[in-house]
């Protein structure tokens, strides 16, 4: 019998979560949820001194925030609990020593000043890439070269010691990557890891590999940057008799800087103003001074925008559609079609795809985003007026808070008129049409775009004057700018009165 597919995101409550992480997750989950298995947030906080307060709570809301659904983790628990690796340390020793009993790993009691001498040798022997391997081990002091006698003492004693995989020195290690095929590295290559830090907290590798197996994890999907830890991994499941249901890997692309010189950071997002973390997130600095990185939450961006821009960032469907909801992404999404290649990122896109969303919601929901931002304005507007704006200046927002400064046309009356077209449009001919309709508009028996322009046409052609004539005009004597929404659609949801009002102040305060 096949499998449950269970896959996890696992990341480390460092700082806020990246957005090359939050793709990790959605790729873990999209694959989940199309193969119906289950989706697990493990915190991996075994580096206690680079904790940081309030990264866990952040990922996972920055998680909630992008439509991910978390089936077993810390606030929904399961039967793998705890997920908080400091909650697991217990469990983690008896799989170190299993590894030392079975000759695979070794006490190391090594001082820094040791390890220090071991480098500087290597070093001055020219040895480009000096690591404590199956060469140099032999020089050190560990459990190989020390005498039993002296090693029970030393553990007897108390002396710290760290705990080391023994990394066979002429093996090839091969797995089969889901996204790159086989990988084949020699062992050569690969260092004696460190399994159990000196204070009893194991290290990445130990902690991933366990939990990973005891939670039952049929498939590792993570970031390129694990790619040289793979082997590693796989020695660990082969020494811990648990090759036989180690989970497929997929190590994802890159995510580049939009110039595609290099990985991107949050220094780019600094750098060329657009956030590169989901939610905003207050922290502190190395001075312990309150910082704030911008997230896309707080800059306008809509959770369904940057999800399907996010899966386009290595992924692609094989067809020319661009716009997936969360369902379609799962419909679709196979990890035969994510990329080698790395990809690079385009704030331009992201925006694009925000437009699309934006512009797609129902007229009402809008009208809500709207009602919000001008009620901080102090302006009050009904729902019906609302929608109608949002309706109409929709086509020209990029965020929920353009509608807002794109409705402002309605709220305040000109202040100052464009020149250029005053110059070029307005005579006493013009003014004397927009004169006369400004006087019929508040009796206007049809008061909607098509009534006004009947209207409008009916009072220009009766002055001698083409309707091309005028519009640009008027248009800068309701709004006082050049350009703009359906003019007619403005008028109308400005009512005849307003509408009138403004054009009789542009009259009297522009030379005919």
């Amino acid at each position: 019998m096949e499998r449950e597919v269970r896959v996890r995101f696992a990341p480390s409550p460092t700082g806020p979560l990246h957005i090359g992480g939050v793709r990790t997750a959605l790729y873990n989950y999209l694959l989940a949820r199309k193969l119906g298995g289950k989706m697990l947030l493990r915190i991996e906080d075994t580096d206690q001194n680079r904790f940081v307060p309030g990264a866990e709570q952040y990922i996972m809301d920055s998680l909630r925030w992008c439509g991910i659904e978390i089936d077993e983790g810390i606030e929904q628990g399961g039967p793998h609990a705890p997920y908080r690796q400091s909650e697991r340390k217990p469990m983690y020793r008896q799989y170190a020593q299993q590894l030392i009993d079975s000759g695979h790993a070794y006490y190391a009691f090594d001082t820094a000043e040791d390890l220090d001498a071991m480098r500087a040798r290597l070093t001055a022997a020219k040895v480009p890439n000096p690591q404590y391997n199956s060469i140099t081990r032999a020089q050190m002091r560990n459990s190989l070269t020390l005498p039993a006698e002296e090693v029970k003492q030393l553990l007897d004693s108390g002396a710290p010691y760290v705990i080391r995989l023994k990394v066979p020195r002429k093996e090839e290690i091969r797995f089969n990557d889901l996204i790159r095929g086989w990988v084949v590295v020699h062992s050569s290559a690969v260092d004696d890891k460190v399994l159990m830090k000196s204070d009893g907290m194991p290290t990445y590798h130990l902690a991933n590999i366990v939990d990973d197996h005891l939670m039952e994890i049929t498939h590792v999907i993570r970031g390129e940057e694990w790619l040289p830890s793979a082997p590693l991994h796989v020695l660990l499941y082969r020494y811990l008799g648990w090759e036989a249901t180690m989970p497929q890997f997929a190590h994802l692309p890159l995510l580049l800087k939009p110039d595609g010189t290099g990985k991107l950071s949050k220094r780019d997002g600094d750098k060329l103003g657009f956030p590169v973390f989901p939610l905003e997130f207050h922290g502190t600095d190395a001075d312990g001074q309150p910082t704030v990185s911008s997230g896309y939450r707080e800059s306008g961006y809509l959770p369904e925008a940057f999800i399907n821009f996010l899966a386009f960032l290595g992924w692609n469907p094989g067809t020319t559609q661009e716009l997936f909801t969360m369902d379609e992404l799962i419909e679709n999404f196979s990890i035969e079609r994510v990329s080698k290649s790395p990809a690079r990122f385009d704030q331009n896109k992201v925006r694009w795809y925000n437009e699309q969303y934006l512009r797609a919601k129902p007229d009402a929901e809008l009208a809500q985003y709207l009602i919000h931002d001008l009620q901080a304005q102090g302006l009050e507007v009904s729902a019906d007026k609302a929608e109608q704006i949002a309706a109409l200046v929709k086509e020209r927002a990029t965020f929920p808070a353009d509608l807002a400064k794109e409705a402002q046309l309605f709220f305040q009356r000109p202040s100052a008129y464009d020149e250029q077209v005053i110059s070029k449009k307005w005579n006493a001919q013009v003014a004397g049409a927009l004169a006369e309709f400004a006087r019929q508009l508040p009796t206007a028996p049809d008061t909607t775009p098509d009534g006004v322009k009947a209207l409008l046409t009916q009072v220009v052609e009766g002055q001698g004057l083409k309707l091309g004539q005028v519009l640009q005009a008027l248009r800068v004597a309701v709004t006082g700018a050049a350009a703009g929404p359906d003019l007619m659609a403005i008028m109308s949801i400005l009512g005849t009165q307003e509408t009138s009002e403004r054009i009789e102040a542009a009259v009297a305060a522009l030379p005919a």
